[in-house]
């Protein structure tokens, strides 16, 4: 991908850019500027689709792709996506991080929290302004990597709110979940209490979806990643300062779009994200959807465009009257690197072993769905909605 090779290959590598326009400065000589506040942004007017912007950053010998993602309010396969060709766990010191910290809004009613699963990110609209005057019409939007429902565990769509809140959670195991662990070996407690091995980790924000909810986890690597057995997850951080904001009553809605089409400043953004693996709509007609819903404003060459940027799914906002998936490089602000070492967190091969364990977890979850009976139920929907408390699904 074009954006992968110009950030590491400096000038002669950037891609092609309209006539009259000049390629952009390389990373390293630009200026490095304070980062972007991770999870609070303005949106100024309900005109206005598009917040954030793109930001880069060079790596110090012991960073991860993981810790740059916690650490600028990122999930893993965000970061992931959004900088193919770069290794994980090992992109080596002074190399350039894309971090796509700009979001195309979900065309959803903007109150209350919305979680797009395809995106794997929730975005909180709290009811303030953010002065409390007639004539301001902008609005406080909060927005959060969230780890959803993997492969057979799928985290459900709809509409609904929170019916209830937890500090330090009591865990009250689903049996699909228990049985899942018997059957690798690692058995669990029909009850887990509070505590640093309960994966509900301090905060639940419980759902009117029963065994459906949102909280923190003890493996905060899986952020932005599909691990859960449905429930939504959040980094440890996240969730406590969202606990203090969202109340009993507040709506929710959880949608599904991999493609994200909005406006800021006159011009058109497009979001493109790899559809979920199990998503039951066609791709293409999705898209095909998007496009016909502003059918008119944009000629031949740009929905071709558009599809375009959709075939590479790096979840970066392009803007579309540029007529290149990597106009981003332009735009990119250089920022500080403020990952700071943690003495308590786990090794690098501990988390690089966490995180391979999940995954082929997940793709075994995956096989095994493929292989069993079609009309089957979804294991983790009948035993997760059986459960009797509000601390249940995770």
């Amino acid at each position: 991908m074009l954006i992968a090779l110009a950030l590491t290959a400096g000038c002669a590598e950037f891609a092609r850019y309209p006539a009259g326009s000049q390629a952009p400065v390389p990373v390293g000589e630009r200026p490095v500027l304070e980062p972007l506040h991770p999870n609070r942004f303005v949106v100024e007017s309900a005109e206005v689709d598009v917040i954030g912007e793109p930001q880069v950053v060079l790596t110090a010998e012991t960073d991860t792709l993981s810790d740059l993602a916690r650490e600028y309010g990122l999930g893993y396969d965000e970061i992931v996506a959004a900088n193919p060709g770069v290794n994980p766990w090992l992109p080596g010191e002074g190399t350039p991080v894309l971090l796509p910290t700009q979001y195309v809004l979900p065309d959803a009613p903007r109150e209350g929290l919305v979680l797009n699963i395809a995106s794997k990110r929730v975005f909180y609209f709290p009811t303030l302004p953010i002065e409390h005057s007639e004539e301001d019409t902008s609005q406080i939007v909060l927005t959060f990597p969230i780890g959803i429902g993997r492969v057979g565990w799928e985290t459900p769509l709809g509409e609904s709110v929170i019916i209830s809140k937890a500090k330090d959670p009591t865990w009250y195991v689903p049996a699909s979940v228990r049985r899942e662990h018997a059957e690798m070996g690692d058995p669990l407690p029909s009850v887990v209490p509070p505590g640093p091995d309960n994966p509900l980790g301090t905060r639940v924000l419980k759902l009117d979806m029963p065994g459906y909810l949102l909280h923190g986890t003890n493996q905060p690597f899986g952020v932005g990643m599909r691990v859960s057995h449905g429930c939504v997850r959040l980094y440890p951080e996240n969730i406590e300062y969202l606990y203090e904001l969202v109340d009993i009553g507040e709506p929710v809605r959880i949608i599904n779009e991999p493609y994200l089409l909005g406006r800021r400043d006159g011009e058109w953004y497009f979001e493109s994200h790899a559809p979920l693996e199990d998503d039951t709509v066609d791709p293409v007609e999705r898209l095909d959807r998007l496009l016909a819903s502003v059918e008119g404003r944009f000629p031949p060459a740009v929905q071709d465009h558009a599809r375009s940027i959709a075939s590479i799914a790096h979840g970066m906002p392009v803007r579309l009257a540029q007529y290149d998936a990597d106009e981003v490089l332009a735009r990119l602000r250089q920022v500080e690197n403020t990952v700071e070492i943690d003495a308590e967190a786990p090794t690098l091969e501990e988390v690089r072993e966490m995180i391979d364990e999940a995954v082929a977890e997940a793709e075994a979850d995956e096989l095994a769905d493929q292989l069993a009976d079609p009309v089957a139920d979804n294991p983790g929907s009948a035993d997760t909605a059986a459960a009797p408390a509000a601390g249940e699904g995770t």
